[in-house]
């Protein structure tokens, strides 16, 4: 499906029809590691529906990618990649913020967006993604499901 990326609000009611689930609250992220098929790091959407979350990678290709696989360089143009973890799997959902200011100062790194799943084997899963402050609303938002379902 093509989505319309002039105009955010068409692109959200777009997204919510195509999935059937209402979108609670979206961020941007870094997808890092916890699913087994992909690889980070992974640029994309963090997003928490009233069926779970989301992380979306849309597909982009520099010019000098293009260029390489249109002169025979081979290869396939970037694919659309999509995560979904069920409501129902999700354990816990917690936002990991540095907290020391000498480590900041010294080592700084991005929060962490980090969702403990139960995959449909039984096993537990850990997905990591960096992000930023503005993630916060979509950990609420998924924390709140979990309230919910208790």
């Amino acid at each position: 499906m093509e989505f319309d990326t002039n105009d955010p609000a068409q692109f959200w009611r777009d997204y919510e029809t195509l999935h059937g689930e209402k979108v609670l609250a979206h961020a941007l992220g870094c997808y890092m590691t916890g699913w087994q098929e992909f690889r980070g790091p992974l640029w994309g959407l963090l997003i928490a529906t009233d069926g779970g979350f989301r992380f979306h990678h849309f597909p982009h290709e520099g010019w000098i990618q293009l260029l390489s696989r249109m002169s025979g360089g081979g290869g396939s143009a970037p694919k659309e990649r999509t995560i979904f973890i069920p409501r129902s799997h999700i354990i816990e959902v917690r936002l990991i913020l540095e907290k020391s200011w000498i480590r900041k100062l010294l080592t700084p790194s991005a929060p962490q967006l980090a969702i403990r799943f139960t995959n449909p084997d039984g096993t537990e899963g850990l997905l990591l993604a960096e992000t930023d402050k503005t993630a916060q609303p979509v950990v609420s938002a998924l924390q709140s499901l979990l309230i919910q379902g208790s």
